[in-house]
């Protein structure tokens, strides 16, 4: 079954009074369970694809369904941009800028599935310095929502019960002896530890990582890789893996590469994929 769908998909930019078109039509699937990567060569369209699926970045046409829900159902994506009028920074002439407005009813969906779904771990870690380990991958479970479309399975268990399955999570990454150190006080690799723990948490079914291996050295690499295909592996976690990447070691341990160039996809490519990261 397809976890994540994408159908025709399109992402057009602004560039002076011309329009570049960064994606160009593309569809692929990606099924429950598989470790998956979208790459490409830098510029290629690949971060700006995975961005749309973690909905983060609005596709100018196209559709993408997450887990069967149809995102953008009845919304016209080209009326989602409007102008805005604001003063230039030299307090001159007004100058005319384009912002994006969501429809409220599209806004709540998009936040109830970021919350439920979808978990990323990002290249620069993007951890709270004044918070230790615990408290940074228990995060995302304070911020509860009411929204039934945005709860996920955590949402129910009792204190013990995230308790308990947070400090599962610190054990599953290694970190039971750094669960109380602040952000400030790991190394590149245990933050990314942490990072991933942290998207874990909500118990989404699909994890987003872009480029996880650029700003870690090549041991760190192949110890992060390899807990993720493990956690990929683990049949309690049930965890789909997306990849935006140009390592060629991770494509190689991937089941599923969606490989891009020039914002096309140029092979779609299933296979059987390597445990190691080879350094």
């Amino acid at each position: 079954m397809a976890v994540v769908s994408l159908k025709d998909l399109h992402k057009s930019y602004p560039l002076g009074k011309e329009s570049v078109e960064a994606v160009k039509g593309v569809s692929f699937e990606i099924e429950k369970g598989e470790f998956a990567a979208i790459s490409g060569p830098s510029g290629s369209g690949k971060s700006t694809i995975l961005n749309m699926i973690g909905l983060i970045d609005l596709p100018s046409a196209g559709s993408i369904v997450i887990d069967g829900t149809d995102v953008y159902e009845g919304v016209n994506l080209s009326d989602a941009e409007v102008e805005n009028t604001r003063w230039s920074s030299s307090g001159g002439d007004k100058k005319k800028k384009k912002r994006t407005v969501l429809p409220t009813k599209l806004d709540k969906r998009i936040t109830g599935l970021r919350r439920s779904h979808l978990g990323f771990i990002f290249q620069t870690f993007n951890l709270i310095p004044v918070l230790n380990v615990y408290e940074n991958i228990e995060f995302p479970l304070l911020l509860e929502s009411k929204n039934k479309n945005s709860k996920s399975p955590v949402d129910d268990f009792t204190k013990a019960q995230k308790e308990e399955w947070i400090n599962f999570l610190i054990e599953k990454v290694g970190l039971t002896d750094w669960k109380n150190h602040k952000a400030t006080e790991l190394s590149g690799g245990q933050r990314q530890r942490v990072a991933i723990a942290r998207a874990l948490v909500t118990k989404a079914p699909v994890i987003l990582a872009d480029e996880p291996t650029a700003n870690l050295d090549s041991q760190n690499s192949m110890q992060i890789l390899s807990l993720m295909k493990s956690l990929n592996k683990d049949e309690d976690l049930q965890t789909t893996f997306i990849f935006s990447t140009h390592d060629s070691r991770i494509v190689d341990m991937c089941d599923h590469v969606v490989h891009i160039l020039d914002g096309k996809i140029i092979n779609d490519e299933h296979k059987t994929g390597s445990d190691v990261y080879k350094i």
